[in-house]
Parts: C-alpha cells; sequence; structure tokens
C-alpha cells in the first residue's frame, strides 16, 4: 500500500484512474483547477458599510468575499455576529458586486437558511469532527470549505471530509489553518507539510488559512507566498476596512491597502509554480 494513503478513505483519497476535483462556486469561480483564487474579508460581518467597502476596494484582487455571520468565540460573552441581519447584508453586496460568498455554519439548523444565500459553506475548526453536521452538509451539493481541527491529524482531517462525500456531496474544499502547538508566539503553527500531503493524499482542493495560523498580520503575506509555492488552490484571509477597529480577530486582519498589495505579490509565486492568477494592479481609491 502507498504510505501516503488514509485508511478508510474510499471516496476522497487519491488515484490514478480518479480526476481531480473542481469545486464551483460560480460559472467564472472554481476552485482546484489552474487558476488560484484568493478569498477575502472580514472574520465577522459588523454593518453593510464595512462589506461594500472591502468588495468595492478589493474586487478584481480576490475572487470570493467572506464574512461571518454565526461565530463560535472561545468566551460566550465575545460577539457571536450579526445573524440573519448579517446574512442579509451578505446578500446586498453580492448584488451589487458580483462576488460569490463565503460564510460558516455551525449547526444543522443553519444549512438551509445560509446554502440558499451564500455560494460556500465553511465549516470551522471546532467543527471539523462535528459528524452529525457533516452528514447534513454531505446531503446538500452546495461547496463546502471544511477547516483543519485545531489539534487534528491529516488522518483525521482526511476522514471529515469522507463523511460529507460518504453522504453526497462531492464538492469539498480542505483548508490547512494552522494547528496548536507549544510556541505561543504565533497563534498556530501553519502545517505547509500537510498542504503537500493532502495534495497527494487526496483528490480536493487544498486552500490555506495565513491568518488564523499566524495571528500576527506582519506574517500573513510571507506565509501566503510560501503556501502558494508548496501548491495550494488557494487563500483566505482577513481583511477589514480598519482592522484595529474589527469586533473580531483585530490583530491577525489586514487593511484593504495591505490586502491589495500581498494580492498583487503571488502572480509571480503562483507562475513559477505552473498556476495561474490575475488581478487588477492597484487598490480602488
Amino acid at each position: 500500500m502507498n504510505d501516503m494513503m488514509i485508511k478508510g478513505a474510499q471516496l476522497v483519497s487519491n488515484s490514478a484512474d480518479r480526476p481531480k476535483t473542481i469545486v464551483q462556486l460560480t460559472p467564472e469561480v472554481a476552485i482546484g483547477g489552474p487558476e488560484i483564487v484568493i478569498i477575502g474579508g472580514p472574520c465577522t460581518v459588523e454593518n453593510y458599510d464595512q462589506m461594500d467597502k472591502i468588495a468595492f476596494h478589493l474586487k478584481g484582487h480576490i475572487q470570493a468575499l467572506r464574512g461571518g455571520v454565526y461565530k463560535p468565540r472561545t468566551s460566550p460573552y465575545a460577539f457571536q455576529g450579526m445573524g440573519v441581519d448579517g446574512l442579509e447584508i451578505l446578500t446586498q453586496v453580492r448584488e451589487k458586486s458580483g462576488l460569490p460568498l463565503v460564510t460558516e455554519v455551525m449547526a444543522i439548523s443553519q444549512i438551509e437558511t445560509l446554502a440558499d444565500r451564500v455560494d460556500m459553506l465553511q465549516v470551522g475548526s471546532r467543527n471539523m469532527q462535528n459528524f452529525d453536521l457533516l452528514k447534513a452538509l454531505g446531503q446538500t451539493h452546495k461547496p463546502v470549505l471544511l477547516k483543519r481541527g485545531l489539534a487534528a491529524t491529516i488522518e483525521e482531517f482526511v476522514m471529515a471530509a469522507e463523511y460529507i462525500v460518504s453522504h453526497g456531496n462531492p464538492n469539498v474544499v480542505l483548508c490547512e489553518r494552522g494547528i496548536r502547538s507549544f510556541d505561543p508566539y504565533q497563534r498556530n503553527v501553519l502545517d505547509l507539510g500537510a498542504v503537500s500531503a493532502l495534495k497527494q493524499i487526496t483528490h480536493l482542493p487544498v486552500i490555506v488559512d495565513p491568518s488564523h495560523a499566524a495571528g500576527k498580520r506582519e506574517l500573513i503575506a510571507d506565509l501566503s507566498r510560501a503556501a502558494i509555492a508548496c501548491g495550494a488552490d488557494g487563500l483566505i484571509i482577513e481583511c477589514h476596512p480598519e482592522p484595529e477597529k474589527s469586533l473580531s480577530d483585530a490583530r491577525q486582519a489586514l487593511s484593504l491597502p495591505e490586502m491589495a498589495a500581498l494580492v498583487s505579490s503571488v502572480g509571480a509565486i503562483a507562475q513559477a509554480v505552473g498556476r495561474q492568477f490575475t488581478s487588477t494592479d492597484s487598490p480602488r481609491a
């Protein structure tokens, strides 16, 4: 047996007769093909003006817009998201900008409402092994962005994806977002070795979240370029019009000019590893 295989991963495992999966968010945006995809936006939706500014300034730089409306927080007293009101804001911004939407789903009861309004459902790190949620997501055909758990092994991560695919939904994108370590300098440790391994073990697209891995905005650009160099199909990055005022994850959020500059630096790396990436040259005024 190939030592890169995961026992029990019948549907997501890579094989010579199984084509690489390409997950289509919209007719124009696909993850897993030759084009690198950048998903950008804040940790959480705060108001319409915030999301409208991000979409306006970064359209042409990012291919999809992220924003949480239901937020799992370590403290029960922290901001938990705007819920349905935040979802309405996302919908309005998508109609205006044309950018597909990515948002987190935390419970089975949220799936139907969110799936009707957004283009991709994110399963956060804390829910990677919420098996009932994974099974329910398997019964939809909405693309799912599955984040690696805080301390999950590669095998556990792959088998979480297997839960979704085995229940009927092949549209899964894996996301390496860093794993917990003994070193407190970074929020987590970005496991780029896992990115390369997952690209060999599975046929699923793999993207990287350098924001949650680093926890510090000054590290994000370098980690982003490294992720593309090692084979990632895209990035999901936190940004905010006024990062220091962000209600969630302020320390790791990039400003909009910083986000645009990062995106502009990715093209050369993508080309060097045989991928494509297209963006405009400068942020909008």
